[in-house]
């Protein structure tokens, strides 16, 4: 078949076909004439993909068919949408979901932290075994730990614990089905905060401590036990799926928590920009650890006043029907 051929005696239905998706509004007529020029397009894209045609005209039309469908059947669930429903309906239900998950995690790390606190406070042998020499001590103490914040460019430092960050979150969510990883994450974050902050407070630098800490470690840390609490919810669903599947179940779960997984992504991005802008820059402790407060609260807000009543209308998290696909019944 000769495709140019094709298009020369063609292209001007296709021209009008997208003239009248592009109007906002059509008459009786032309929406008659939108029908019948979408079922000759549709026989055209037809005939061109059977003899193996040119793939940019063969996308062109299929772009111009789904808008002319669109048109057709009313359809304006569009991205934006999506998005704008995950954003104001989805996540914060999900996030509203796993609070009792994540209030846990963050008791469980509390704890933790505060036990090694105090263990390594007034304890030279215990110190001396973790961190070294006395003089190792006193580098880490005075200058190590401050340098920290301060040993890259602002952006860069920004980028870097971001993006180490949102791994650690979503590695918690995708692993939390063992039911092991997350209390490893756990663990090891409490201990490591734990130990080093009751060296400074054992050496005279709580202030410090707390000062470097606290801005962007408020928010930092919530997205942590947030991640955590999701990933335990998912092992508790593997254990006790209730009347459904344990295959549907995590299915549900699943897709809710990947969601919440792709939110904690932007909430640590907020974290990270205070962590690198706002920790180390030359503002007061209490203007600084005011930021991180702020961010916090407005989180809080956020899953609070959204998440509870789309949680309570039903929502979950999860695709809406329309996207998630078939479900075999179950009894209860």
């Amino acid at each position: 078949m000769d495709v140019d051929a094709f298009r020369t005696v063609h292209e001007q239905e296709w021209a009008r076909l997208r003239e009248l998706v592009r109007r906002r509004r059509l008459t009786g007529q032309e929406a008659d004439e939108l029908v019948r020029l979408y079922q000759r397009t549709a026989t055209h894209l037809s005939v061109l993909r059977s003899a193996q045609s040119e793939p940019v005209l063969l996308d062109q039309l299929s772009t111009l068919l789904s808008r002319a469908r669109s048109r057709l059947t009313g359809s304006r669930y569009t991205a934006w949408r999506q998005l704008g429903h995950f954003t104001t309906r989805g996540l914060p239900a999900a996030l509203w979901r796993v609070r009792w998950w994540s209030a846990a995690a963050a008791a469980y790390t509390v704890v933790l932290a505060t036990a090694a606190g105090a263990w390594i406070t007034g304890n030279p042998r215990a110190q001396a075994s973790l961190f070294g020499s006395r003089e190792d001590i006193r580098r880490l103490v005075e200058e190590d730990f401050a340098g920290y914040y301060s040993e890259y460019a602002n952006a860069s430092f920004a980028g870097r614990v971001w993006t180490n960050n949102a791994m650690v979150a979503a590695t918690c969510v995708v692993l939390g089905i063992t039911g092991v990883f997350v209390l490893f994450a756990l663990t090891q974050n409490a201990l490591n905060v734990g130990l080093q902050g009751g060296l400074l407070i054992d050496n005279g630098r709580g202030e410090v401590f707390f000062g470097l800490i606290a801005p962007h470690g408020i928010l930092e840390l919530t997205a942590v036990f947030v991640a955590a609490g999701a990933g335990m919810k998912l092992f508790w669903t593997w254990v006790a799926p209730g009347p459904r599947s344990r295959a549907h179940a995590l299915a549900v779960e699943g897709r809710a928590m990947v969601g919440l997984a792709l939110g904690l992504v932007v909430v640590l991005f907020v974290s990270g920009l205070i962590e690198g802008f706002v920790t180390p820059s030359p503002l007061p402790t209490a203007a600084r650890i005011g930021i991180g407060v702020l961010a916090e609260v407005v989180f809080l807000l956020y899953v609070v006043l959204l998440g509870r009543p789309a949680a309570a209308a039903g929502e979950t998290g999860d695709l809406q029907a329309r996207f998630a696909g078939d479900a075999a019944p179950v009894r209860g």
